[in-house]
């Protein structure tokens, strides 16, 4: 049984992989065994070449053989050599593409930091807390309008809207659709969030329905298109959501959080070994 197992074991592509991967690194350390004396030499660490094998299979959808593993692992080596050399060279200086590729890969070192770290229910309980508008949720409203298209009523149009709505008020009854001007806009809106009626509406015209008591028509109220006549039905107030409605949202929020204040205080830390010097413009253009 154990000899049938073991025959298994040897067919699978994955042993295959890391055995070819250990005979090359094996390789490459029987002819440069004295490299890590040496201050220029050049490591080629198992878990890059694994990295260097795992990339390539998800490329292509199967294991590398032996002859492009050594590859990947020669081209490596090539950058690697290549790279030095050109920082010894002071090719990366002055050339901004450099400078914000190793910053990125700076800041990619703090996030990853940040991103290791686990924050406990009473850390992200107070986050929340103490960022409720980051995550409050929206009033909510549902409201009927009539517009009033400017261009047809003219300078007659605020006393077109108090006939109308002198009319809404001593009817209850009339049906508002017969009233008003025809627009694109929706003569009615089932509870929508306060946010999604500022997009269509505009954000001014949303927050004075937010003040308006339900029930009642009133107006006209003004938004980017022209005034409108509103009744709102019904309004759900804002809340700030339990931990338990928005943890990923949080969790998310209070990372980024974390990786601000990491990457501040390592930035902090480095300042500390150097002096800056910031030359006022005057000086620099030789003015006295």
């Amino acid at each position: 049984m154990s000899t049938i197992l073991f025959k298994h074991v040897l067919r699978e592509p994955l042993v295959h992989f890391l055995a070819l991967a250990l005979l090359i690194f094996a390789g490459y350390g029987l002819f440069g065994a004295n490299a890590d004396s040496k201050p220029d030499s050049i490591v080629v660490v198992a878990p890059k070449i694994e990295q260097m094998a795992t990339l390539f299979a998800k490329t292509w959808q199967r294991p590398p053989t032996a002859d492009e593993l050594k590859g990947l692992i020669d081209d490596y080596v090539k950058e690697e050599i290549l790279v030095r050399q050109a920082l010894v060279l002071g090719l990366d200086e002055g050339d901004a593409v450099v400078r914000r590729r190793l910053r990125q890969k700076m800041e990619f070192l703090n996030a990853a930091d940040a991103e290791a770290l686990t924050a406990t229910d009473a850390e992200l309980g107070a986050y929340l807390k103490a960022n409720p508008a980051t995550f409050e949720i929206d009033p909510m409203l549902a409201f009927q309008q009539i517009f009033l298209n400017p261009q047809r009523h003219g300078e007659a149009i605020e006393q077109n809207a108090a006939t109308i709505l002198d009319l809404l008020l001593s009817q209850p009854a009339t049906d508002p659709a017969s009233l008003g001007d025809a627009s694109m806009l929706p003569p009615e809106l089932a509870l929508t969030s306060k946010s999604l009626i500022g997009q269509t509406f505009g954000a001014d015209f949303a927050e004075a329905i937010d003040k308006i008591a339900p029930g009642q028509w009133t107006g006209p109220i003004a938004s980017g298109f022209g005034p409108h006549l509103v009744r709102v039905s019904e309004r759900k107030p804002g809340r700030l959501p339990a931990l338990s409605e928005v943890r990923d949202a949080v969790t998310r929020e209070w990372t980024n959080a974390k990786r601000k204040e990491l990457e501040n205080q390592r930035f902090a830390e480095l300042l500390k070994g150097y002096v800056v010097n910031i030359e006022s413009l005057t000086n620099a253009e030789g003015n006295p």
